[in-house]
């Protein structure tokens, strides 16, 4: 087992939502510590999203700059436990493995941990921890849009919160997903004969697209590049309708004309494509933005769909958290800490290496390329 045991029955002492730490309490930064292999706590014995192998991790969500393999014990939601197997095979995505579901609570070496909905994928977490009265959230990823494949963001008020900062940037300013995926339907109204392809990372990000097309009325069979086959029937098998989906490599060129294709954004600009019916080239993500790295990708249609948070949304998020001290991990730490200054909270850079942007299509090579 991974040696958290027991259930705790008692409740925080809050005043109208905001944390109370006793004067005593020890700072989480007497507890919670960086390490070269990841967040350590310290009493509890466990890290938070481990770069390497470890004991004992918790992990907050499936992407593979956070779910790394080799782990003796894992504790993470039951979803994340699941995809972190199929990616990795059994037995290496954790010896022993041990699921929390939200609202339910463990305590470890007197730290107590629970796990509150992240919003950014399918059984996405945040690693909640309290030691004597000190209490502290990590994040992981996260995104504060409604996805019909992921429970939504909720807000736990600490004393120290620990944020993404991957578009801790001004300029990203994320529309309406619904807006974009209009645009989308719009343009193959608009080019009958030709192939949709668009580029979506295979964890989340393809999942929600599917999601929100069938939300937009599209029931027509979606096809999918092999590498995206896998995690969506993983979905399906969690509880996640995602309708008719096809493998596009088998499709007759003629089928896939008027089609929709989703695929790794490594895929779309290959001979891969080649395969497609005068495919017009689509990628989704918060990097589209950027009209630059559109245009230097060859991305004729550029859809801006994250699952992080945007600027606006960050800084919300520290509002609804209430927390006198942000951390901030693999993004743009700098303009995030300085606006945050503006509003009476100190920002700490934690530098974390090994964090990525899955958005990047950082872990397509796990996939097969069919």
């Amino acid at each position: 087992m991974f040696s958290f045991a027991g259930q705790y029955g008692g409740a925080s002492t809050r005043r109208e939502g905001a944390q109370i730490r006793p004067v005593t309490a020890p700072h989480p930064e007497t507890w919670l510590k960086v390490t070269p292999s990841g967040l350590f706590c310290e009493p509890g014995g466990f890290f938070i999203d481990p770069t390497r192998a470890v004991d004992r991790a918790v992990i907050s969500h499936g992407h593979s700059d956070h779910a790394r393999p080799g782990h003796a014990h894992v504790l993470a939601t039951a979803e994340t436990l699941a995809i972190m197997t199929a990616r990795m095979g059994e037995g290496r995505a954790g010896v022993a493995q041990q699921a929390l579901g939200f609202g339910e609570t463990l305590v470890v070496n007197g730290v107590r941990v629970w796990l509150r909905p992240a919003g950014h994928v399918l059984g996405s977490a945040q690693i909640c921890m309290e030691w004597q009265g000190s209490r502290a959230v990590v994040s992981g990823d996260y995104k504060r849009r409604p996805d019909p494949t992921a429970a939504g963001f909720e807000p736990e008020p600490c004393d120290v919160f620990v944020t993404e900062a991957t578009f801790a940037l001004p300029v990203f300013r994320h529309p309406p997903a619904e807006a974009e995926i209009a645009r989308l339907l719009r343009s193959v109204a608009l080019f009958p004969e030709r192939t949709h392809v668009v580029g979506c990372y295979s964890l989340g990000k393809c999942q929600r697209l599917v999601a929100l097309l069938r939300q937009a009325g599209w029931d027509r069979p979606i096809h999918l590049h092999g590498a995206h086959v896998a995690l969506c029937r993983l979905y399906e098998s969690l509880g996640v309708p995602l309708g008719m989906l096809r493998t596009a490599t088998v499709a007759k060129k003629e089928e896939l004309k008027g089609a929709i294709v989703l695929a790794p954004p490594s895929a779309v600009a290959d001979r891969w494509a080649r395969r497609l019916a005068e495919p017009v080239v689509a990628v989704a993500s918060g990097w589209m933005r950027v009209r630059q790295r559109a245009r230097q990708g060859g991305v004729e249609l550029p859809l801006v769909i994250s699952d992080h948070a945007d600027w606006d949304e960050l800084l919300a998020t520290a509002e609804d958290v209430q927390a006198p001290e942000i951390w901030v991990t693999h993004g743009r730490e700098d303009a995030l800490i300085h606006a945050l200054s503006l509003r009476g909270i100190r920002g700490r850079a934690l530098h974390l290496v090994g964090r990525g942007d899955e958005e990047e299509d950082t872990d397509a090579a796990e996939a097969p390329a069919a």
